[in-house]
């Protein structure tokens, strides 16, 4: 079949010639020839497929790195990526919602006291923390009560950091109403840096300390998400595993830049090299989101000594086939251990549902 110039191929596909220049330059769309005197590029028609796809992620607002991921996974796999992306699209967008009516109100003069109380929803957690198999101490910390779900994955001085990030939190578990939850995140983020900060400056021997924190407060119709660093939040709906939380590490930020693949990332020798981390004179931004709380959502907090041995798809078999949070967490800990265990593990679990369909966990 007869090739199309860089123009013509522009028009069918509805890009631009910028952007395709662009876009080879990334390998993302790579043209089928180039003339070795003129440089003109041209390209195949059957490649159109392709430039139409990334087309219709653009649209969605999806980035370049992410975008050449999902071009080279075959279909469902690809479609299983899309539904991700669009689900944290939509968590950052019910986030900005409720901070507009919030702003909204507070300008206007209106009562922003908003209760939290959800008559039909209520929730079931449990949580699990192992050494593993190769480190002699736990730096990991857990926590689950009746509001607040933490993990936080200490360095640098035991637990001192993780103890320190999560007690901090505590204060989360009264009731904050919901007009009101992304500020007292907020506030909860700033006191958790305080005490770590405060916690190195304490003793020349715990200088390096620090935390990665990932937590859940829950309001009774919706979740707050605070973040930072490499430990992770998952969400089990409708049979579908999402990530909602973004690794804050050098591999992952390469990943994004189109300089390794997920499966180099895997592998990489520096991938728990932090970017972002809760820890004394580091800069201090964590991911602050808000979620809406569905019956039969299903939530996994974890550290890296289980998402970095166990497989997505592992994970999410396991929190498909137990019902109860308490297997859940033993189930998960048990498959990091028949993979080596060569870190601590951390877990906690979160079942959502409707109140006369709990029972006693």
């Amino acid at each position: 079949m007869e090739l199309l110039t860089i123009g013509a191929f522009a028009r069918a596909a509805r890009l631009s010639a910028k952007a395709l220049r662009r876009y080879d330059e990334l390998g993302l769309l790579t043209p089928a020839r180039v003339d070795p005197y003129s440089g003109y590029r041209f390209y195949d028609p059957a490649q159109l497929e392709r430039a139409r796809l990334v087309v219709w992620l653009r649209r969605l607002g999806m980035p370049l790195a992410r975008i050449q991921a999902v071009c080279e996974l075959e279909p469902r796999a690809a479609a299983r990526e899309v539904r991700a992306f669009w689900a944290q699209v939509e968590a950052d967008t019910a986030a900005r919602r409720e901070l507009a009516a919030f702003l909204d109100d507070h300008l206007s003069g209106k009562d922003t006291a908003m209760s939290s109380a959800h008559p039909t929803l209520g929730i079931r957690y449990a949580v699990l923390s192992d050494t593993g198999s190769v480190r002699e101490s736990n730096e990991d910390v857990g926590y689950a009560g009746p509001r607040l779900f933490a993990v936080a994955d200490g360095f640098g001085g035991g637990r001192h950091a993780s103890e320190a990030a999560v007690e901090a939190l505590k204060p989360l578990e009264s009731e904050v109403p919901g007009g009101e939850l992304l500020s007292a995140l907020e506030d909860a983020a700033r006191r958790v840096h305080a005490s770590v900060s405060e916690l190195a400056a304490s003793d020349p021997a715990l200088a390096g300390v620090g935390t990665t924190l990932t937590a859940l407060v829950w309001s009774g119709s919706e979740l707050g998400l605070v973040h930072i660093g490499d430990s992770r939040a998952y969400l089990l709906r409708e049979g579908e595993l999402f990530q909602i939380t973004h690794d804050h590490t050098l591999v992952q930020s390469m990943v994004d830049d189109g300089r390794l693949t997920p499966e180099e990332a895997a592998s990489h020798p520096q991938r728990a090299l932090l970017l972002r981390a809760v820890r004394c004179g580091s800069d201090f931004t964590p991911d602050l989101t808000l979620r809406d709380a569905r019956d039969g959502d299903r939530y996994l907090l974890c550290s890296d000594g289980l998402s970095g041995v166990v497989a997505d798809d592992d994970i999410r078999r396991v929190l498909v086939a137990e019902s109860d949070p308490g297997r859940a967490v033993r189930t998960l800990v048990a498959l990091a251990q028949r993979a080596g265990g060569p870190d601590n593990v951390t877990c906690v679990v979160a079942h959502v549902a409707e109140r006369r369909a709990l029972v006693p966990a």
